[in-house]
């Protein structure tokens, strides 16, 4: 069959763009629907659009039906960080047939090199946030809400184009109710009589600007040496992710920890999984899709630990004792029996902390690179 690739031009082809992988994944039971609301903004009208190129193409075979997509972006500020000359891919997806995958790659890189990159990686998102990192193991399970799920041959497909490992990311599923090691309590209870480090009511995030870039400006300390290929929020990102997260935080499940002078020590946010919710949601808030995703944030079996950190100048002093105290506390209260870990990069001495707990492998990704020059 022969294969046609396009660039994404109207609101009818993005409509489509958005659409596809609910048909290429109807019938299997991992895979998550994301709010085509929410993937729209994300393609058309996110602040980090403000800075970074992007183009979208779909293919579509003889009879018009689609059967690819692709997005391919070049973010400055990530470039001049790490001094590379990189373009990303991402929201990647074909039917199984290595020249659809073939030309929407090919159509990436030709882009890409027009733009003057060396180098093509992905999958991406624009920034540190937003879902990336192919799916190399775990497909037996449901993926959290921000994470992408695929199917074994995109693997096959990125070794016959010509790309190598860049790194991996991994996830665990970590039992939540046995509570901290009594090693773990012993030096939070140390940490909050010498420095006064205290839990603060998170509802304070939500009324207090202030405070929410706090948070956010310490999320940039806090992860600007350690994640890798972090790329620090911009002022204006720092708002628009507030106005996103914020509503959900709350003090049953999130800690934060702050000093005597009112400034941020560290953070641990997480969510109730919301996987099962958006499936029976089936991309659309309405009519139904609101109720089932109301109903998931207020069901605690399982929890999403969607990011911790600390602040550089505290890390060497252990202050991420408290926040596992306190959080394992809290999930116990409210009946959490697991947590899904966020990905992490393997190379990151932090995943050693799963160690003093019950915990499986649940998932790895990969983030994938290739020279284009």
């Amino acid at each position: 069959m022969s294969y046609t690739i396009k660039e994404v031009q109207s609101r009818k082809e993005l409509r489509k763009f958005v659409r596809f992988p609910d048909e290429l994944y109807r019938g299997c039971p991992q895979y998550v629907p994301a709010l085509h609301s929410d993937q729209i903004h994300s393609l058309t009208d996110v602040s980090t659009l403000k800075y970074c190129e992007h183009k979208l193409w779909l293919v579509w075979d003889e009879s018009g039906k689609v059967v690819g997509r692709v997005c391919a972006s070049i973010n400055p500020r990530y470039n001049e960080r790490y001094d590379k000359k990189r373009a990303r891919f991402g929201w990647f997806d074909t039917i199984d047939d290595f020249e659809v995958a073939r030309l929407l790659i090919d159509t990436a890189e030709a882009w890409a090199r027009e733009k003057g990159m060396t180098e093509i990686h992905g999958p991406l998102y624009y920034n540190t946030l937003g879902k990336q990192g192919m799916l190399v193991e775990g497909y037996e399970n449901t993926p959290p809400f921000n994470c992408i799920y695929n199917y074994p041959y995109y693997n096959d497909f990125m070794a016959r184009l010509g790309f190598v490992k860049e790194c991996d990311w991994v996830q665990y599923k970590v039992v939540a109710n046995s509570g901290v090691p009594e090693k773990v309590l012993r030096i939070a209870g140390l940490l909050e009589e010498r420095y006064h480090i205290r839990t603060v009511d998170v509802n304070r995030l939500k009324k207090e600007p202030e405070m929410v870039r706090k948070f956010f400006k310490a999320y940039n300390r806090a992860f600007a040496d350690t994640v890798y290929n972090f790329i620090p929020f911009t002022d204006e990102e720092i708002e628009e992710e507030s106005k996103a997260m914020i509503p959900f935080v709350n003090n049953k499940t999130c800690s934060i920890l702050m000093d005597d002078n009112d400034e941020l020590v560290a953070f641990s946010i997480c969510f109730p999984t919301i996987s099962e919710a958006l499936k029976k949601a089936k991309g659309h808030l309405f009519p139904f899709g609101w109720y089932h995703l109301l109903k998931a944030m207020h069901t605690y079996e399982t929890q999403d630990l969607m990011v911790n950190g600390v602040v550089e100048e505290w890390r060497s002093k252990g202050a991420s004792a408290i926040y596992y105290k306190d959080t394992s506390a809290k999930a116990i209260a409210i009946g959490t029996k697991w947590g899904i870990t966020n990905p992490q990069i393997e190379t990151n001495s932090a995943v050693n902390v799963w160690n003093s707990y019950e915990h499986w492998p649940f998932m790895r990704r990969r983030c994938y690179i290739k020279t284009i020059d």
